[in-house]
C-alpha cells in the first residue's frame, strides 16, 4: 500500500503521536534553561556596565574598551539562549538529531563545567574578595543551568521517549514485486 498524494504532489506526512510526558517536562526544561540563561546574561551585562574596571577583558595583552568587552559577553550568551530554544521547539517536535544535538551540548557545558570548576581551584593573589565571589556566583549559576540541561538530557533518552523520536513511516518492509 502506498500514501496518498496531495494536490501539490507531495507525499504525505504521516502524523507523528502526541509527546509523552518525558518529553513534555524536557521541552519546559530547556524554555527555563533559557530564560535562567537570560537572567545570567542581564546579571553579567549589569556587573560589566556597572563597573567596567572590576571586570575587563584583553586581547594579545590589550585592555579591550568597554563596548568590545560587552559584546564578548552579549553574544555568546544569546546564542546559547537561542540554543536552548532552537533545542526546545526543535525536541518538541520529535526530532531525533535534536535530542542527539542536545546530547553533545550538554557534553561541552560538562566540559565547561569541568573548567569553570577547575579555575575556582587557581589560587589568584590578585584578585579581591568581589571577583572572588563573583567568580563563585558565575559557577553556581551555571552549575544550576548544567543540571536542567542533564535532566533534560536524561528526560530525552527515556524510554518512553524514544519511541516518540522514532522515525515515522512504514512499520514493516515492503513487499518486493519482481
Amino acid at each position: 500500500m502506498h500514501q496518498p498524494y496531495p494536490s501539490s504532489g507531495q507525499p504525505v506526512e504521516p502524523l507523528r503521536p502526541p509527546a509523552p510526558a518525558p518529553v513534555l517536562t524536557a521541552v519546559k526544561l530547556m524554555y527555563a534553561g533559557a530564560a535562567a540563561s537570560a537572567v545570567y546574561l542581564i546579571i553579567l551585562l549589569a556587573i560589566v556596565i556597572g563597573d567596567t574596571k572590576a571586570v575587563h577583558a584583553s586581547w594579545n595583552g590589550h585592555r579591550l574598551a568597554t563596548a568590545p568587552t560587552i559584546m564578548l559577553g552579549l553574544v555568546p550568551g544569546l546564542v546559547v539562549i537561542a540554543l536552548w530554544l532552537w533545542m526546545a521547539r526543535a525536541n518538541g517536535q520529535g526530532r531525533n538529531w535534536a535530542r542527539i544535538l542536545s546530547t553533545v551540548l550538554f557534553g561541552l557545558a560538562t566540559l565547561q563545567l569541568i573548567k569553570l570548576i577547575s579555575d575556582l581551584r587557581q589560587p589568584v593573589s590578585h584578585a579581591g574578595f568581589g571577583v572572588t565571589v563573583l567568580n563563585y556566583s558565575v559557577t553556581a549559576l551555571f552549575a544550576a543551568a548544567w543540571l536542567v540541561g542533564a535532566a533534560a538530557v536524561w528526560l530525552l533518552w527515556r524510554p518512553a521517549s524514544s519511541a516518540f523520536f522514532k522515525p515515522q513511516g512504514f512499520t514493516q518492509a515492503l513487499p518486493r514485486h519482481l
